[in-house]
């Protein structure tokens, strides 16, 4: 659905989309969205987050941008963030907001919590029309740009014994696990969500991790409960037995999230499978290799893949003329392993990809290599700012962004030395 005719107060919330839509992950207008925005906030708050920055900032700094008072401004932030809108976290002696993005961010965060301050089976059925139905918001989030949120963690136990593979810490979830500072655990919002329409599998719900700043946030704020490192862990190997999928930011350092994500519920592998040509997920630096002497043609593998990466055809064995073997479609796969894991004759072994799959190095690298490369780049330099100066910087910038590819790619290298690290900075 297109943008829909502005009734009373949908001006405020216009001009709140339009304000996501500054960041790298936005979300296209459309009627849905608006009565979305109209459960999660107030028509008062809708004008005060239209206004916020993109990038952590202060109760001064909203403060200066919403013409209130530092306390008066703050007990707002708190409200939104006690509400889960709004992440805040300390630093350098004093608290820090963001406006997370609808997704990962503030849509989850809605279905995740317990409490019964939202009404969430109108929000589960907007969100499955939103984004299961129309096909906008997934197409912006997951087939835009070549960089993406998401990237999918290897199950570990597949991996073959000794050294045949090197497996760097960032692609293991339990380095990320046992690294973490803080952990949360939250109800799974994609299997909530499917649940509350009647589609939900038997998968466990209650095994959404969240890790760091965001998780301490969720914590205290009681949308997640704080766990250690020993149960995560032992969550993951559940999650792993179920044939679920490890799902995560893609970052090397500092993960915020792990999903661990069915086929039939998980709208980042729904997304893998209906955007398969445009890459919607980082793949893992694996491949599962198919022996074809030892392989029966059971079809496990086949059931296990949530993404239909795995046929079965002909073994083409003139000894053996009805013998089936397991096929790859290489395009396709996730190289998650969870294929690996449910072949009783292992005929399935990872190797390494052809080329290493490359991981930003953290949230700020990745935000803004997919703001440059979804032409946001400019939002983000002149964030929050309105001074002649930056509005000619963003000009610059916008322009830029309208070259063709290669003379584009050649400026941006030139760019990158002089703004990225300024933009990295101040995150």
């Amino acid at each position: 659905m297109g943008k829909a005719i502005l009734g009373p107060g949908q001006g405020t919330y216009n001009r709140l989309v339009e304000r996501l839509n500054r960041a790298p992950q936005g979300a296209p207008p459309s009627e849905r969205l608006f009565q979305i925005l109209r459960l999660l906030v107030s028509e008062e708050e809708a004008g005060l987050l239209a206004q916020v920055p993109i990038r952590p900032f202060t109760a001064r700094r909203a403060a200066a941008l919403w013409g209130l008072s530092e306390a008066r401004a703050r007990q707002v932030l708190d409200a939104l963030a006690d509400r889960a809108m709004l992440l805040d976290y300390p630093e350098d002696g004093e608290t820090r907001y963001v406006l997370p993005p609808p997704m990962a961010g503030f849509f989850e965060f809605s279905m995740m919590r317990v409490r019964g301050d939202v009404d969430q089976q109108a929000l589960a059925e907007l969100y499955y029309d939103y984004i299961n139905v129309e096909e906008d918001f997934g197409r912006e989030l997951f087939a835009t740009g070549q960089t993406q949120l998401g990237r999918v963690f290897v199950d570990e136990t597949a991996l073959p014994a000794g050294d045949a593979l090197v497996v760097l810490d960032h692609e293991r979830a339990s380095e990320v696990v046992r690294s973490a500072k803080a952990i949360g655990i939250s109800a799974c919002y994609c299997r909530h969500k499917m649940a509350r329409n009647g589609r939900a599998c038997d998968a466990p719900m209650d095994i959404c991790m969240t890790f760091g700043n965001c998780a301490d946030s969720l914590t205290r704020h009681q949308v997640a409960r704080r766990v250690d490192a020993a149960e995560c862990l032992d969550l993951l190997a559940q999650a792993r037995e179920r044939g679920l999928v490890q799902f995560g930011e893609n970052v090397r350092e500092q993960v915020s999230f792990i999903c661990n994500c069915c086929g039939c519920c998980c709208e980042a592998l729904i997304a893998a499978r209906r955007f398969a040509f445009m890459k919607p997920v980082h793949t893992t630096n694996y491949l599962p290799e198919v022996d074809s002497e030892s392989c029966n043609g059971c079809g496990r593998c086949l059931d296990a893949c949530p993404v239909e990466a795995l046929g079965i055809v002909s073994a083409h064995d003139p000894h053996r003329r009805v013998a089936r073997t397991a096929q790859l479609n290489e395009e396709r796969c996730l190289g998650c392993g969870v294929c690996v894991r449910v072949c009783a004759k292992e005929a399935i072994r990872l190797k390494p990809r052809p080329a290493r799959v490359l991981t930003p190095v953290n949230t700020a690298h990745r935000t803004v290599v997919m703001a440059l490369e979804r032409g946001k780049l400019a939002e983000l330099l002149v964030d929050g700012q309105s001074t002649q100066g930056h509005r000619a910087a963003a000009a610059i910038l916008g322009a830029v962004l309208k070259l063709p590819p290669l003379k584009q790619a050649l400026a941006s290298e030139q760019l990158k030395s002089r703004y990225l690290d300024r933009l990295l900075a101040g995150y």
